[in-house]
């Protein structure tokens, strides 16, 4: 597969997977709004752009009507819902030959949704169905790319950058919520931060999936365990880094391309996740834990960039 290919599938699905955590985290603050006093919820804005890493406003004053459309429709902002789609959306336009018609008009489709939402109080007031129709397509995308792509190379690359960029959004994500909320982690949560503990596991689609697991009783232990050591759960680092794995595995053997770094990077990452102690992790500090993970994965985004995607010509005459 050409390089050039292989970058735009890998760049298509991490922009979209981009924009749906975005949209969702979004949505969760707007729906613990309505179950919150404007005091209890006032910090979570400062927290949100902690978890998507973009710096706050000068001075830290946030008018959440501002923040939302710069977050969502504004297109001068790279990092918005919006401009995250019609990346995805023109990545996938200059490899149309490499995937399905489907998942062209799948991916066309909520482009089209997207840049048509109207800005203003109106798109404020019905906020919900623009977030609920980017959870939805991005879901709808991936699940066609699944049905109607084959399972080759092209596929393995998109399923790398589904991945490494959940990795880095689910790292950034947690460690901004436990920077903000150091109660005892192993004691059970039945103050007036119960909401954001929903709030976050909400954030991960794994409120129900917890709660199956462990009840309704929530604990910083038990929840970091579950969105980090879980193996079976879509939204954990764990379950990503796996897939991280089983991509760069495929990739090589699909491929004449040697694909030792990454491998080992990824190999490096499973061990941590795979052989730690939730316990151990907590003892010796979760913020460095996390931020092992984060440096990690992007020494893999590095690696596979220089080997598959921006290597010399010369190197892949030689192989």
């Amino acid at each position: 597969m050409l390089s050039r290919v292989a970058d735009s599938l890998y760049w298509m699905s991490r922009y979209l997977e981009r924009a749906e955590h975005t949209a969702r985290l979004i949505d969760v603050d707007f729906q613990l709004r309505l179950d919150q006093s404007p005091d209890a919820g006032a910090g979570r804005w400062l927290r949100l752009l902690d978890a998507l890493q973009i710096p706050a406003p000068a001075g830290g004053k946030i008018d959440s009507a501002t923040l939302a459309y710069t977050l969502t429709l504004d297109r001068s902002n790279p990092s918005s819902i919006v401009s995250c789609i019609s990346s995805a959306r023109e990545n996938i336009r200059q490899v149309r030959e490499q995937c399905s018609s489907e998942m062209w008009e799948q991916l066309n489709r909520l482009y089209l949704q997207a840049v048509s939402t109207p800005t203003g109080e109106a798109w404020l007031l019905h906020s919900q169905l623009f977030f609920r129709g980017t959870l939805e397509g991005a879901h709808l995308f991936q699940g066609v790319t699944d049905s109607t792509m084959s399972h080759g190379e092209g596929w393995h690359y998109i399923q790398l950058g589904r991945y490494v960029e959940r990795t880095h959004a689910l790292t950034s994500l947690v460690g901004a919520h436990f920077r903000r909320f150091t109660q005892p982690w192993e004691l059970t949560i039945d103050t007036d931060e119960y909401l954001e503990w929903v709030g976050l596991l909400k954030c991960c689609t794994a409120f129900e999936a917890y709660c199956k697991k462990y009840t309704a009783e929530l604990r910083p232990l038990r929840v970091a365990e579950f969105l980090l050591l879980s193996p079976d759960f879509p939204h954990s680092v764990r379950f990503s880094v796996d897939k991280i794995h089983a991509a760069l595995q495929a990739i090589g053997e699909l491929t004449e391309r040697k694909a030792s770094a990454p491998m080992r990077l990824s190999g490096r990452l499973r061990a941590s996740l795979s052989f730690t102690q939730i316990e151990e992790i907590m003892t010796e500090g979760l913020q460095n834990y996390l931020n092992n993970i984060r440096s990690l994965c992007a020494q893999a985004h590095n690696s596979i960039h220089q080997i598959y995607f921006d290597y010399p010509v010369e190197a892949a005459m030689v192989s």
